[in-house]
């Protein structure tokens, strides 16, 4: 079976390992990218466009580990 196209926002939810909250307000504020439909506006999140987000995500935090190296002082 197919995996679904849209996902509903507890689904990202468990995808990222975070709350429901959390991925709405990163919704809400543009940060991942989503739609609403239907008649009540539920909101939805493409796959494909999860998948960027991760991607980005694992950019962004690469170039901060980069400029953020761990000092031997640092506790790992």
């Amino acid at each position: 079976m197919a995996e679904p196209r849209f996902l509903p926002l507890p689904d990202v939810a468990t995808e990222l390992n975070v709350s429901e909250s959390q991925v709405y307000h990163m919704v809400r504020s543009g940060e991942l990218p989503a739609i609403k439909i239907g008649g009540r506006g539920q909101w939805r999140v493409e796959r494909a466009r999860l998948e960027q987000y991760i991607e980005e995500k694992y950019a962004e935090t690469a170039a901060w580990v980069a400029q953020n190296p761990l000092n031997a002082s640092e506790p790992e």
